[in-house]
């Protein structure tokens, strides 16, 4: 039996939100696992703290416009947005930048349109986009891998660095992410986009410490992680194949097709597959039902479409990883999108002959 909540114009939950978001978040722990074995405990914290202002600023707006605060306030849903903001964030960000992102994505972009059911633009999105937007260089200061570390960091040394800026030691996110050859660490595809600009090819950068033997040092086995919970999801039926299969499939596709062209100025197909937000995009972002496509014509092309503005950015755009930026783009186009391929209704596609 299907699973998932099916947005407007068809809108038939066919199960509680509140178990439908549950069974999401649970799907997230594989990639969360992952990003706390490879980068340490930053992006626990920083879900944390998202999770708590995502929760206070439901309940306020709610109490605000007079709503029945219990069921909404406990449906999972600004929990959900919490977690995946938590997600996307650098591990060593500072404390505020999740507590501003869940504000805006809770208060501004869910509720000030109306709540769950009623936002146009994916609440998690669009807050990464406005954080990275605001405040472009406490979003871009990625932590490498702990394995690449020049120095060890704890618990209280990440809680440290988060709240303060420093750990108790006096080292700041900067000297932590400096290698111990001197270079500032940035993550794989950050580090193959700027070494294309410095002439370097793709083969040349693939020597990078933090790309490693594979596809980028933890980042490989992060997108495995939210790949296994993405399985799980369609093997619960809670979400449908189409979207995040149209997804890989053009990403896949138009990076094929540019790496067989020119592979020294290309990555491989499974470097844009096994990299950045890809399987989070794909399998927790795009599948969204509110602000995404409605018909299952309608979700092949959204996802279609995601997948080839993520590739276009990558190659093209100014920013190394580009799904926020793709997911919203394609929130605007899904009124247009299902205008074109909704089911008609019965009888409804006929001309009346005089």
């Amino acid at each position: 039996m299907a699973f998932w909540i099916a947005s407007s114009p068809h809108n038939h939950q066919k199960n509680e939100t509140s178990s439908l978001m549950r069974l999401v978040v649970y799907a997230t722990i594989p990639g969360i696992f992952a990003q706390w074995y490879f980068f340490g405990w930053g992006n626990l914290i920083h879900i944390s703290l998202a999770v708590a202002a995502a929760i206070i600023a439901e309940f306020t707006v709610l109490a605000l416009r007079n709503k029945k605060i219990t069921p909404q306030l406990f449906d999972g849903s600004a929990i959900l947005t919490a977690v995946l903001l938590g997600i996307s964030l650098p591990a060593l960000a500072p404390w505020w930048i999740s507590v501003i992102g869940s504000l805006f994505a809770i208060a501004l972009v869910k509720q000030l349109y109306g709540g769950l059911g009623h936002n146009p633009f994916n609440p998690a999105m669009a807050a990464y986009v406005m954080l990275l937007i605001s405040f472009p260089l406490q979003m871009t200061q990625w932590q490498p891998p702990l394995s690449l570390l020049a120095m060890d960091i704890q618990l209280s040394d990440t809680l440290a660095v988060i709240f303060s800026g420093y750990t108790p030691q006096g080292y700041s996110v900067e000297q932590i992410r400096t290698h111990i050859d001197g270079f500032t660490m940035a993550t794989p595809l950050d580090t193959v986009k700027t070494n294309m600009t410095l002439g370097l090819t793709v083969v040349e950068s693939m020597q990078a410490p933090t790309i490693g033997k594979h596809f980028g040092v933890g980042w490989e086995w992060i997108n495995a992680g939210f790949l296994l919970g993405g399985l799980f999801l369609l093997g619960k039926e809670a979400i449908p194949w189409s979207t995040p299969v149209s997804f890989l499939l053009s990403l896949f596709i138009c990076s094929f097709i540019a790496f067989m062209i020119s592979p020294d100025s290309n990555a491989s197909t499974m470097f844009h597959w096994f990299t950045g937000a890809t399987m989070l995009g794909a399998f927790f972002i795009i599948t969204d039902p509110v602000s995404g496509a409605t018909s299952v014509k309608g979700r092949l092309v959204f996802g279609a479409l995601a997948g080839l503005l993520v590739f276009l950015i990558r190659k093209f755009g100014g920013y190394p990883d580009a799904v926020a930026f793709a997911v919203l783009l394609c929130n605007m186009a899904a009124p247009l999108i299902d205008q074109y391929t909704r089911p008609r209704t019965y009888g409804h596609d006929l001309e009346v002959k005089k």
